[in-house]
């Protein structure tokens, strides 16, 4: 495929994603430590401590392993082969390979500029272990991936990014093979009540200006379903979330700005943190 049928292929990104992942590179912020973009999962770090950097950067590999151990209690088949939808900096797709023994990931994300910092962040595991690594362009809709083509998929917080769940569905119910798993882990709505959308935009700064999409968790259960997957679950992970996170943003900032809002947000029940599970039939 020439560089003109891949442009053509991957869909037009929204401008805030365009802009947000490229030049300005949440990568580089002090508040995604150790190259990681997520909020992390802080069940296991002691919240009445000061928290700095290494816990921080435990916090984001532990929402990871979170993800993964999620696809491990399916008794999916050693050597599995798994696609990193909206993989970033290729942190998540590390951890995989480190901790869980698959025969290959991929990480697929659909900028071009983090895929270009995937390929240099992990320019040592790609030199030692590259055949069970690579890094693809490619949408959450349009996957340029083989029908059966993975044992399993997850996608660690790039959901609340995604234009369409429907095709997201789909795409991931044809990219798994019978009896596939996956395991996609974001940030929804609580519901769709009246007004949801305007009271997270009034919220949330990411909401506001089209970088987030406000929808329910629902939603996406819902797609997998139509989708034609089985064993479709959902975990509410807000408690080892929201904490946490807010704990860390209050070194830089205060009570009542907009960052802060996602923990207010939580306890008003307008936003959570969701693990939504789901298997291809076999």
């Amino acid at each position: 495929m020439t560089d003109d049928d891949m442009r053509q292929a991957v869909p037009a990104m929204g401008p805030m994603v365009e802009q947000t992942y490229g030049p300005v590179d949440l990568s580089r912020e002090p508040i995604f430590a150790g190259g990681f973009i997520n909020f992390g999962y802080w069940r296991d770090i002691d919240l009445d401590r000061p928290v700095g950097e290494p816990e921080r950067v435990r916090s984001q590999e532990d929402l990871y392993r979170h993800v993964l151990d999620s696809l491990a209690a399916a008794e999916l088949p050693e050597h599995s082969r798994i696609l990193d939808v909206g993989c970033g900096l290729g942190m998540g797709c590390a951890v995989a390979l480190r901790e869980y023994g698959p025969a290959a990931v991929t990480g697929m994300d659909i900028h071009p500029d983090q895929l270009e910092r995937a390929r240099d962040a992990q320019a040592g595991l790609l030199a030692t272990d590259g055949e069970r690594l690579r890094f693809v362009r490619g949408a959450a809709e349009r996957m340029p991936m083989a029908d059966g083509e993975f044992d399993a998929l997850i996608s660690v917080e790039a959901a609340q990014h995604f234009p369409d769940l429907e095709a997201f569905a789909a795409e991931a119910a044809r990219v798994l093979r019978p009896g596939g798993r996956l395991a996609v882990t974001s940030f929804f709505t609580v519901d769709d009540a009246p007004g949801r959308t305007e009271e997270s935009a009034r919220l949330l700064e990411t909401y506001a200006n089209g970088l987030d999409i406000a929808r329910p968790v629902q939603a996406l259960a819902d797609a997998f379903t139509a989708a034609g997957l089985k064993r479709v679950h959902v975990e509410s992970i807000g408690s080892d979330v929201w904490p946490g996170w807010d704990l860390w943003l209050a070194q830089w900032w205060a009570p009542g700005t907009w960052p802060r809002n996602f923990l207010r947000a939580y306890e008003d029940h307008v936003l959570d943190y969701y693990v939504v599970t789901a298997t291809r039939s076999a």
